[in-house]
């Protein structure tokens, strides 16, 4: 099997249930209660759309885009108070972002994607001692 060699963008949305999550261009659907459940059900379900044309796709290849307001719900480690100084926002326009009250625009998500992955990358790169 050969992998996909580009990133398959997935729009995701928050439910009742859990999340849904959906590729059109591939009329590829699935939900799960947890992200990390889901990005399991997508590379199956991907997996399945893709074994016809002798393509796989790994976890590397599946970008999950969320809305502000479900990224900081689930991901709740990343104190969005914090994010703004660290940043030079005013932390009440970010949480405005992050209850929905307000969308971001585009430099604005991307000031506010680059500070989370530069904490990101920070903390990959972190040693502790036991």
């Amino acid at each position: 099997m050969k992998i996909v060699a580009k990133k398959i963008d997935v729009c995701v949305e928050k439910t009742s249930t859990g999340y849904a999550a959906f590729v059109e261009s591939m009329h590829v659907y699935t939900t799960a209660q947890q992200i990390p459940e889901l990005y399991m059900n997508l590379l199956e379900a991907l997996n399945l759309a893709l074994e016809d044309e002798g393509k796989q796709v790994t976890m590397d290849q599946i970008k999950l885009n969320l809305d502000f307001k479900q990224f900081f719900q689930f991901y709740k480690v990343i104190n969005a108070n914090f994010l703004a100084k660290r940043i030079g926002m005013n932390p009440s326009l970010l949480s405005q972002y992050v209850r929905g009250k307000k969308h971001p625009s585009a430099k604005q998500s991307e000031k506010i994607i680059r500070g989370v992955q530069s904490i990101g990358k920070e903390l990959a790169d972190i040693s502790l001692l036991s």
